[in-house]
């Protein structure tokens, strides 16, 4: 990846991760156009808490993933993708299914079908670590069989599978790329360091979660946001699934309690039954190999779970970050 004779284009530029990659590839010299999701409000989701002097090194498109004209005009003089949009919430993929289809499927299908138009250069788009369901062996490698354990999950393989057919049909420069659990500033109360970060700030002494038992291998922002980078900068990485991984599980009962730690050691988790999933729904061990991404590419995680922890602990304490998040209520 050449970073100083092309543009880049971020779809979901404007919400957690992709903010957060934006600020990347400016670092490394890029020229970003970020893809934000229109609305009646013209927010630019977390794009808008960037400074002026920030902003103005990005171009901003405005437009609906789900829409083939819009996103193959955005992606017009652009050499590389990074597809990032999508909707992630498991608990709201339970009843709006076709949202998930919408935006996960044909979303992806109109970035690679104007990336085989526009001849881009390279596409790396965005998966999870959610396609593969319940572990059934660990560390989780690339090989490991997929299940769909939620809408959002399958509709997340689907759009892999759509993505992996447009490689070996038309050898379209296709990676994807299959981050493990993300955390850190800016991410949505719907996920689970947050929710129990925001509980505790807002003077909480019991914690409501659902169930305690599942283990997450947890990943800081900025580990994936470098390792999207390696993985473009890297010609090996075009036509390959890869995970971005720790290597590492974590509880979330021992994740609760790591947090607590932090904040208020007298606080208390109780388990809320309106959060538990559906009994075959629930992923109940994600515990991912990275030995892959290392082989490919430069890349290495630098921060483990303390570091990553104090760091979000730290954004989400500040008065201006910690408004923007209910904390009274079920976030789904």
């Amino acid at each position: 990846m050449n970073q100083n004779n092309q543009k880049i284009l971020i779809t979901g530029a404007d919400g957690f991760i992709g903010s957060h990659l934006v600020e990347e590839l400016i670092e490394e010299g890029c020229k970003v156009k970020a893809f934000v999701f229109y609305n009646s409000f013209n927010s630019w989701g977390w794009l808008d808490a960037f400074s002026k002097s920030k902003l103005s090194k990005i171009e901003v498109f405005v437009g609906d993933i789900r829409d083939p004209n819009g996103v193959r005009e955005a992606m017009k003089g652009c050499s590389s993708v990074f597809h990032l949009a999508a909707l992630i919430g498991i608990p709201f993929s339970y009843h709006s299914p076709d949202s998930y289809v919408d935006t996960n499927i044909k979303g992806t299908l109109n970035i690679l079908q104007a990336a085989r138009e526009l001849k881009t250069k390279r596409i790396l788009v965005t998966s999870t670590s959610e396609v593969y369901g319940t572990a059934q062996y660990v560390p989780i490698d690339e090989k490991h069989p997929f299940q769909g354990q939620s809408p959002y999950s399958a509709t997340k393989i689907g759009a892999d599978r759509i993505a992996e057919s447009f490689y070996r049909s038309f050898e379209l420069p296709v990676t994807i790329v299959r981050p493990f659990n993300t955390y850190g500033p800016r991410q949505s109360a719907r996920a689970v360091i947050p929710t129990i970060i925001t509980q505790l700030i807002s003077g909480k002494k019991e914690i409501k979660l659902g169930d305690l038992s599942p283990k997450r291998d947890m990943n800081y922002v900025k580990d994936i946001c470098r390792g999207f980078i390696e993985i473009a900068k890297s010609n090996k990485t075009i036509g390959e699934e890869i995970n971005i991984c720790s290597n590492t599980e974590v509880s979330i009962k021992e994740l609760a309690g790591k947090i607590i730690a932090h904040i208020n050691p007298k606080a208390k988790v109780i388990c809320d039954k309106k959060r538990l999933r559906p009994k075959k729904s629930e992923v109940m061990r994600l515990y991912g190999d990275n030995s892959k991404i290392i082989k490919l590419t430069d890349w290495r995680p630098k921060y483990f779970l303390d570091k990553g922890l104090r760091e979000t602990i730290k954004w989400f304490s500040d008065r201006n970050n910690n408004k923007r998040y209910k904390a009274n209520i079920y976030n789904v």
